[in-house]
């Protein structure tokens, strides 16, 4: 049985240093400013949709203790882009942040907290003495307690000082669209009008809306959501009293599966981890799928190593989801496929019986090909379909393109008929069956992994994304993609036969770039244009097809973190953790921690790779290596119950879980041991 591991030492916290601050009016903040209250330091990057789940569940805590608690965000980029202050700025307006924010492009503060992890959390006592690490998300509830405990502490000793932080909310500023996300066009009547035909659907995420835009890219024929004061929230009714929060994908129903269920648009309504449905006609918003709660990994299946996959039940109100990101109806599975970023899988729901299911991939963030049910994704951001009926994917957090072969049409309840193809079924209880279909699969044509990144055409095991949001296909069989942090739409063309016969390579090229996050990428109605959602410039944009494409290379790179430097040999690697005040370690059924270790190049690693129950492990690191990566999984499940007593039967339980990382150095001399902190408390 592993025991807590906890930091006893008081640690002095360090300066707060970077390129500036927002939120403060053009103020800097010292740590001597926040003496007296309590502070958490929010260690996060823009892209991380991780470090988007913990700005929203801090918010409670920050309006609950907003006279003793200040939130401080310390933006740590991990992508070129992010570094850029105009980019960050823009991501603070974006997600509402209410707080002030170190710019930190050179990591100077992330190296003094020794963070190795986006995101990380560090509470930081009123006296200035480092409470708790935490890494990864879900902490709410020990932060609260942590926060009490706190207050209680240092408001008996006099050190607790209450009144207002030195957060500054910037000036309010009017726009038609703000940070709009996805875009489909209208092909179809729409409320048994044609009125609608060569619009534009638009999810209007800043103002919490979803618009219908005139053919002009600038009038707002109508708006469902937001209200008259663009307000975000969860509430079905009328456009007027309905609410969404930052939604992004959307898509239309075929119009006679629209007539059978009662709506024609599904939304992706991402922060509140909902499925929508918009009546055209009625104009009336329902919830079609998720509770409201976000989904997180099952800590039991997590603990045996459980692959979960296929359906979650025809009860799509009571299941949980993790940010859905573009949703796509699928014309040869007969079903809404989603993009659920949060939980980095591929998720489809039938509208016709309520079913949703687990697509593709295990819930684990990385780069993985193979089945669907084995795959890995990273937060999953954009989807499209080709003619074949494969599903095309932009997954953002490992810059890649990956697509899945899904086999013979007909999964869902409205499947396409396919004509005119023969397939070879296996064989059951000695029966041969012409229509089953291949196990889906999956492929990466663009893309190595989560740390991997750059602007480079040309070969596509060669070619460079950076952050991708949007991807679309095209009649001609290539696909085009929202190349989202290069601010760039790039193209992607298979191998194929040209007119006169020959085959020409597949390639990556790029069609546009200059423009301002991306993040969504469609075909005009004229067939001849394309339409690029231009997500911080607040509009939609035409761009003409030319009739040449670019070739870049501005180079591949890499996340450029500090190096730890390490000795050779026996290495000891220990994960602190200590759970929240009301919680104790699960051992009901053995040990409740599990470690996975794993290394690149595999032959850093001379033993201690692989899974194993515990949060220490003892490895050997190969002298012959120079430098590496150490790839670290940690999870420990614990639950609701008081020290000394039995956890109770139904007791709320909790998966905290976190990946790391962590480049390495191979030096004589240098450390024989790391420590790393899922959630230290001192």
């Amino acid at each position: 049985m592993t025991e807590t591991i906890r930091r006893a030492e008081r640690v002095r916290a360090s300066e707060l240093l970077g390129r500036g601050w927002l939120n403060t009016g053009g103020k800097d903040v010292s740590l001597q400013d926040l003496r007296g209250k309590i502070v958490i330091l929010d260690f996060w990057t823009f892209c991380c949709i991780n470090c988007l789940h913990v700005l929203d569940e801090l918010r409670p805590l920050e309006q609950r203790f907003s006279d003793v608690l200040v939130t401080v965000g310390v933006h740590s980029p991990k992508f070129e882009h992010e570094a850029d202050p105009d980019a960050l700025a823009a991501a603070v307006e974006r997600y509402e942040i209410a707080h002030p924010v170190l710019d930190d492009p050179n990591l100077i503060t992330w190296q003094a907290y020794a963070a190795r992890a986006w995101p990380t959390l560090v509470v930081v006592d009123p006296e200035g003495y480092i409470a708790a690490n935490l890494a990864g998300e879900g902490h709410v509830a020990g932060l609260t307690s942590l926060v009490e405990e706190l207050v209680t502490e240092h408001e008996a000793k006099g050190t607790l000082h209450r009144g207002d932080g030195p957060y500054v909310p910037p000036e309010p500023v009017s726009r038609t669209l703000r940070f709009p996300g996805k875009a489909v066009p209208v092909t179809r009547a729409l409320g048994g009008s044609d009125a609608s035909h060569g619009h534009f659907l638009v999810s209007d995420t800043g103002h919490h809306r979803i618009v219908e835009l005139d053919s002009d890219l600038q009038t707002v024929v109508r708006s469902w959501g937001g209200g008259e004061d663009q307000q975000k929230g969860h509430h079905d009714g009328d456009p007027d009293s309905a609410r969404f929060n930052e939604p992004q994908g959307l898509t239309v129903l075929p119009v006679e599966l629209a007539q059978r269920v009662g709506y024609d648009v599904v939304v992706a309504d991402t922060v509140n981890h909902r499925l929508r449905g918009i009546n055209a006609e009625t104009g009336v918003v329902t919830t079609l799928a998720g509770n409201g709660v976000q989904r997180l990994l099952d800590a039991e299946r997590a603990r045996t190593g459980a692959v979960e996959s296929g359906s979650l039940g025809s009860d799509p109100l009571n299941v949980s989801l993790s940010s859905p990101w573009d949703v796509l109806w699928s014309q040869t599975l007969g079903l809404v496929v989603v993009a659920m970023a949060g939980t980095h899988q591929i998720f489809t729901f039938d509208p016709v019986t309520g079913e949703l299911s687990i697509f593709a991939g295990t819930g684990l963030e990385g780069l993985l090909d193979g089945s669907a049910e084995t795959a890995w994704f990273a937060q999953t951001s954009g989807l499209t379909e080709d003619a074949a009926g494969a599903i095309w994917i932009a997954d953002s957090e490992t810059s890649s393109l990956r697509v899945i072969r899904t086999g013979t049409a007909g999964a869902g309840s409205q499947g396409a008929e396919t004509q005119g193809a023969e397939t070879q079924g296996a064989q059951t209880d000695g029966a041969e069956t012409d229509d089953a279909a291949a196990a889906p699969a999956v492929e990466t044509l663009i893309g190595e992994g989560l740390f991997d990144f750059g602007f480079r055409d040309g070969a596509p095991e060669q070619a460079r994304l950076q952050h991708p949001l949007g991807v679309t296909a095209l009649p001609d069989g290539s696909v085009l993609m929202a190349d989202t942090y290069n601010g760039a739409i790039r193209r992607y063309r298979g191998e194929h036969l040209a007119a006169d016969g020959t085959t020409v390579a597949a390639s990556v090229s790029t069609v546009a770039r200059g423009l301002k996050e991306p993040s969504d990428v469609l075909l005009d109605a004229d067939g001849t244009n394309l339409l690029v959602v231009e997500t911080n410039a607040h509009e939609l944009v035409r761009i003409a097809v030319p009739k040449e494409y670019l070739t870049v290379d501005e180079g591949a790179t890499q996340s450029q973190r500090p190096a730890t430097a390490v000795a050779p040999g026996e290495f000891s690697l220990a994960i602190g953790f200590a759970a929240p005040t009301g919680q104790k370690l699960d051992d009901r059924w053995g040990d409740p921690t599990q470690l996975k270790v794993s290394s690149s190049p595999e032959n850093l690693l001379i033993e201690g790779a692989g899974n194993s129950e515990g949060l220490t492990r003892t490895l050997q690191l190969n002298p012959e290596v120079t430098e590496g990566l150490l790839h670290i999984t940690a999870r420990a499940a614990a639950c609701d119950g008081a020290p000394g007593e039995e956890i109770p039967m139904h007791a709320a339980c909790h998966l905290y879980q976190q990946d790391w990382g962590i480049p390495i150095t191979l030096e004589a001399g240098a450390q024989s041991e790391l420590t790393l902190d899922l959630r230290g408390v001192r």
